[in-house]
């Protein structure tokens, strides 16, 4: 069951003083030609999540969080549980909070469950990023800061997945007092580019690589028109696989879902473009800097075992952070979109962080699939 509390989408329409950039000019989908060219709409995404929430099992509520600058943050939230501190979701690069759909009643048993679109991506306010990486990563966790302060959330169990994971851990380590326990799934931007690397690289990727840098990663989705949700389709059809639990029309609207989450105004990807450098690196990597996380943070790294993000960083960070409890698990079968792929297993790890007195201490009860790395202990 959803629960709307603000169906009206942000105000962009208006050039605004931002704390955090400046809202776009036009509205959340421009007005010349090129964009009207799409075939997407505000209206659109909002049916396609509606779609997606159908799926939801427990009751939530939707609604905007207004910052003090006039953006507008797209929040989901769960009844409230007594006395807990609750659990915080950030979503990936080019994604939004109806990629959780399969995750919200499983994890909010336990705490109280918050999900947003971070600032530049889905239904949020598409605000202007600065083009120095320092700078547009310091916007995007000032936004989670002042959206948290909005909502009185005194402290949080943050679980981020991908790029949400570089942004909760660029957030725990300016604001330590409000992080109980990072969940990382997947995390980008850990590790640094070997300098050898581009030698290694064949000449056509470097080419290729060159001749795109110009561009927001997405721009090919949108220049396509009317052919973009096709290409959408084509080219993460995988999608369907793993929200296989859907009914075949959810299925497709997970596909619809992507394509117009990504269609309008490129402003986060423009944000991530500005913090990512060469070949998808991080041009701040976090390991170089995940030495000072406060040592009462708990941190928990979830990978997929056919992920193609560097495993090795979850070990590095052990090593780098002697005085924390961290724990780097591999779900077998699981890709980068681990919370999808196995999301049993997924769900079994966190409820252990998120409920830890109703779990034993006897490893052997774990699964299989579930590895501790580096030893190969299979551990809670």
């Amino acid at each position: 069951m959803v629960i709307s509390a603000d169906n009206k989408p942000a105000a962009f329409s208006k050039t605004t003083e931002l704390q955090v950039g400046q809202t776009s000019t036009s509205s959340w989908f421009s007005t010349n030609w090129l964009w009207n060219w799409k075939p997407t709409s505000l209206q659109k995404l909002q049916q396609a999540e509606s779609q997606l929430f159908s799926y939801v099992k427990c009751g939530v509520e939707k609604k905007f969080v207004e910052l003090k600058n006039g953006s507008k943050i797209w929040t989901v939230m769960t009844s409230k549980k007594k006395s807990t501190i609750p659990l915080v979701m950030v979503h990936g690069f080019g994604g939004g909070v109806g990629l959780w759909v399969m995750n919200y009643a499983n994890l909010s048993q336990y705490r109280q469950l918050y999900a947003f679109d971070l600032l530049g991506f889905g239904q949020s306010s598409r605000t202007q990023f600065t083009s120095k990486a320092e700078m547009a990563e310091e916007e995007f966790v000032e936004s989670i800061e002042e959206w948290r302060n909005s909502l009185n959330i005194e402290s949080m169990i943050l679980l981020g997945h991908s790029f949400g994971g570089y942004l909760s851990t660029a957030y725990a380590l300016k604001y330590p007092n409000r992080v109980k326990s990072l969940i990382l799934a997947d995390p980008w931007g850990f590790p640094e580019r070997n300098p050898s690397q581009p030698r290694q690289t064949p000449l056509w990727i470097r080419v290729l690589v060159n001749l795109l840098s110009p561009f927001n990663p997405l721009a090919l989705v949108r220049v396509a028109g009317p052919l973009g949700p096709g290409l959408v389709k084509k080219f993460r059809s995988d999608f369907r696989e793993k929200f296989q639990v859907l009914d075949d029309e959810k299925e497709t609207q997970i596909l619809d879902y992507i394509y117009h989450c990504n269609a309008a105004h490129p402003s986060g990807e423009a944000g991530f473009k500005s913090i990512s450098g060469p070949l998808g690196y991080a041009y701040r990597p976090m390991l170089n800097r995940i030495g000072k996380l406060d040592s009462n943070i708990q941190v928990t790294f979830i990978y997929g075992a056919r992920s193609w993000m560097d495993q090795n960083s979850g070990r590095m960070a052990q090593s780098l952070l002697p005085n924390n409890h961290v724990e780097v698990f591999s779900i077998k079968g699981a890709g980068h979109h681990v919370y999808a792929d196995r999301p049993q297993l997924f769900h079994q790890i966190i409820g252990n962080i998120l409920n830890p007195q109703s779990h034993d201490d006897d490893v052997t009860n774990q699964p299989d699939d579930i590895i501790n790395q580096p030893d190969d202990i299979i551990s809670n």
